[in-house]
């Protein structure tokens, strides 16, 4: 069985391939390629990975997931989400920041924490579900993680 991650990779890797004009053919792509979903799990793997219908030149619509430019912050309500969704743990010492998430999991969210540009946060280094932030001095590790804390739903 796919993980998530594998099978929004695969997701991304269609829409990045085919012309996609329906979920239905997607769940059908996934499926000839050994990855069991259902039309409600493609629409929220679509949803999650910021797909969006766009016109093609013979004026149908498809799906397409825009590229973030480095110097774009991604929408807060991005990160909220995948805080929400990923993030169990958030311990603090000093200026840094450790969050758990599931394995395989914490480069999503320092993904997510990086194209923010949250206020205080300098950076992040993720392993498999273990992540770190750092925090400025002006911040400190306390404040940024109960900021963290509070994305995550964890408050």
């Amino acid at each position: 069985m796919a993980t998530k991650q594998s099978r929004q990779l695969e997701v991304g890797r269609f829409i990045a391939s085919h012309v996609i004009t329906s979920q239905p053919q997607l769940v059908e792509l996934l499926n000839e390629a050994g990855i069991t979903a259902t039309q409600a799990t493609v629409s929220r793997d679509l949803d999650e990975l910021g797909a969006i219908k766009v016109r093609t030149a013979t004026g149908e619509t498809a799906y397409a997931i825009p590229e973030l430019a480095p110097e774009r912050k991604a929408p807060a309500e991005h990160l909220r989400r995948v805080m929400s969704e990923w993030v169990a743990e958030v311990v603090y010492s000093h200026n840094l920041v450790v969050m758990r998430t599931p394995p395989g999991c914490a480069h999503v969210v320092g993904s997510a924490l990086d194209r923010t540009g949250l206020e205080g946060l300098i950076g992040t280094v993720a392993g498999d579900d273990t992540l770190i932030c750092v925090a400025s001095e002006r911040v400190g590790g306390q404040r940024l993680g109960r900021i963290l804390r509070d994305l995550a739903g964890l408050a």
